[in-house]
């Protein structure tokens, strides 16, 4: 195969993955928001079929051949196309130890998994989604085998969303995390709590997505490209930058909960967004890794959303909105509500200082599973378990405790230490933003560009052009070091509850 005909190949692929991807992505949109209940039985056989030719798509000869003849010749490809033969490679790597009819088994086993997790939760009854559970892991410890032997089945998955990462990373991480944080967390505890009762009155669902798009329009989202929808656990999906789905769910009597995940999956809009032109419709068109997305969800949700000047910009909003629910509350009282410490029982609620405790009780979890030191009958218990030791809280159900989450249904095992790992990411890129940017300047007058602008230019127009640990130099200016992100928490809440 000559070089031209390799890029050539190259492209054909690029453009076929991307199309199935998009169209899978779609129906999965579709399944979390709008199609009937039962419909996850038809679209579980479509799913599967289109899962069996992405994987012929990518397991053949022709694709190692491509790789190999673009990579013996970088001197004479773009970096793009370089690039994508890398991703490729690795690609063709990982899903040739994968046995074709185990892939597409899979595939239709998340499709039920997730709506059976649905109804689960409705309905509070871990027995239920119990048994999918069990499959996924079994199919994930079998596929991280399968792709490398010589790893721990744990390892091998937190290394996918997060290059690098391995128990041995993250066990210092969080160990740092718990003994910087913790006094913290008792000391506040020990402080009177700030008034949060404006933020539980009525708040009428139709308006409160007006106050939706607003937001939306604060941060900055096109509506031409971005779009929101709602369903029971928020996401995003982003199918290139002009065509990115965001959702959230609303609770009459809690504002704040809508509020905070619109502003976080905007965040992992903007990333998606902000890729480049021309890496569209190629498999560098995304994010980097799940911590460097959730490094910008969490910025914006909690490094922006969270701040004064921001409460300033969005609380005539909300009294213009909800005149009668905000009527003499001031900046000061909407940004003290909004930090507002204290241990929970939900994860996407809890506060930024509480937040880590909730994603180390998932990591200690998921080792539990994939090491088999827990069955899956034994997991509720000791999920409840978790929670009084590590947040002294009561689990009252299996909804409000082990189904809370939608990422286990979907097979995302090791998804979670990415939610850490970003929030201290973004502290070190906020740091190093603000030698170039009057940031609180800017967020004061409501005008997010040039915070977007600059994120944009040291990380979302990247995508997966650069390796993570480039990306993660250029956004921090420096090494990453978590004791940042510990020393800025213990900081806010110091000043917050004059510790």
């Amino acid at each position: 195969m000559t070089l031209e005909q390799a890029i050539a190949k190259l492209n054909e692929f690029q453009t076929a993955a991307t199309a199935y991807g998009h169209a899978m992505g779609v129906m999965y949109v579709d399944g979390d928001t709008a199609a009937p209940a039962l419909s996850y039985k038809g679209r579980g056989n479509t799913m599967a079929y289109l899962s069996g030719i992405t994987y012929k798509l990518v397991v053949n000869d022709e694709t190692a051949e491509i790789c190999q003849t673009i990579l013996d010749n970088r001197d004479k490809v773009t970096d793009v196309q370089a690039r994508q033969a890398e991703l490729l490679k690795e690609e063709y790597e990982d899903m040739t130890r994968i046995p074709m009819d185990e892939f597409v088994a899979y595939q239709q086993i998340q499709t039920e998994a997730a709506a059976i997790w649905h109804e689960a939760k409705e309905k509070s009854d871990y027995a239920m989604f119990a048994p999918y559970l069990e499959k996924l892991i079994d199919y994930n410890r079998r596929f991280a085998s399968y792709k490398d032997s010589s790893k721990p089945a744990y390892d091998v998955m937190l290394d996918g969303y997060e290059k690098g990462a391995s128990t041995a990373t993250l066990d210092p991480f969080f160990a740092t995390l718990r003994e910087k944080l913790t006094p913290v967390i008792l000391a506040v505890a020990d402080k009177p709590a700030p008034r949060t009762d404006f933020l539980e009155k009525s708040f009428p669902v139709h308006i409160q997505r007006e106050f939706s798009s607003r937001l939306m329009a604060i941060m900055g989202m096109d509506p031409q490209r971005c779009t929101i929808a709602e369903t029971e656990h928020p996401f995003t999906s982003g199918f290139n930058k002009w065509d990115v789905r965001i959702t959230t769910h609303y609770h009459e009597n809690n504002v704040a909960s809508s509020m905070y995940s619109v502003i976080h999956e905007g965040g992992h809009a903007l990333y998606e967004l902000g890729t480049a032109d021309d890496i569209q419709f190629t498999s560098l068109a995304t994010g980097a890794t799940m911590g460097l997305h959730e490094s910008q969800s969490r910025f914006y949700e909690n490094l922006i959303g969270r701040s004064l000047p921001f409460c300033r910009v969005v609380l005539p909003v909300m009294q213009e909105l909800f005149p009668r629910q905000m009527e003499g509350v001031t900046a000061e009282m909407l940004y003290a509500a909004v930090n507002k410490a204290q241990p929970s029982l939900i994860r996407t609620e809890a506060d930024e200082l509480t937040y880590a405790m909730h994603i180390m009780i998932r990591y200690e979890m998921e080792k539990l599973m994939f090491n088999g030191d827990a069955k899956v009958s034994e997991l509720p218990a000791l999920w409840n378990k978790m929670y009084k030791d590590y947040l002294g809280v009561t689990v009252p159900d299996d909804r409000r405790g082990i189904l809370q989450d939608t990422h286990w249904s979907g097979g995302m095992f090791g998804y979670f230490p990415s939610y850490a790992l970003g929030s201290a990411y973004g502290v070190q890129m906020l740091s190093n933003m603000e030698k170039d940017v009057d940031v609180w300047g800017a967020v004061g007058k409501g005008d997010l560009t040039p915070v977007t602008a600059w994120l944009g230019d040291k990380l979302h127009r990247y995508g997966k052009l650069l390796t993570p640990d480039k990306l993660l130099l250029n956004a921090m200016g420096e090494p990453f070091n978590p004791v940042c992100y510990t020393d800025y928490l213990t900081k806010k809440f110091s000043e917050l509850y004059k510790l």
